[in-house]
């Protein structure tokens, strides 16, 4: 239950940043970044999240952000019976573990490989190629195709302005 309460909240402040952003007229890449929850690196910008349904998530959400922007959050469940709550992006700074696999994926037609921080290395989520592609690609490859995209965990990231609003400034800076 805790964790769905912190996906909640994730998603919660993820969304207002959206929100903030558009009534300000400022472009979707300023949104401001998603960071790794162990350890602050910025892994992804959140107007890089792009919706890949998958027809085996256990259930699947649209939460709506500003005008028709829309954050797809899917369940999934591993072979050990893990779950897992989940947001593809179109790309993410992670390290892909590979070779890819196309045993046990969420996505149909899509081999995976593990994704991690490249700074701390705490498991992010997954990178996810087409499964005709050889098992190992070049970052260049995979980075610069329309047809991959990483699947990170959402309980995983921790949004930039949320981050900031947790730092306290002492009371003898304070204006």
């Amino acid at each position: 239950m805790a964790g769905v309460r912190r996906l909640q909240l994730f998603l919660l402040v993820a969304l207002r940043g959206l929100q903030t952003a558009s009534a300000c007229g400022a472009p979707a890449a300023e949104t401001g970044f998603l960071l790794c929850r162990a350890c602050g690196h910025e892994v992804a910008l959140e107007s890089d999240a792009s919706a890949v349904p998958s027809r085996l998530a256990l259930s699947h959400r649209n939460d709506t952000a500003a005008g028709d922007r829309r954050v797809t959050v899917q369940l999934f469940e591993n072979p050990r019976g893990r779950r897992f709550h989940v947001v593809t992006f179109r790309r993410a700074d992670v390290l892909k573990h590979w070779p890819a696999d196309a045993h046990f994926t969420w996505f149909p037609g899509y081999a995976w490989t593990v994704a991690t921080c490249p700074r701390c290395k705490a498991h992010l989520g997954w990178a996810f190629q087409p499964s005709e592609w050889p098992s190992t690609v070049t970052k260049a490859e995979f980075e610069d195709s329309e047809k991959t995209f990483v699947a990170l965990v959402a309980e995983r990231l921790l949004q930039e302005d949320f981050a900031a609003s947790l730092l306290l400034r002492p009371k003898s800076f304070q204006g």
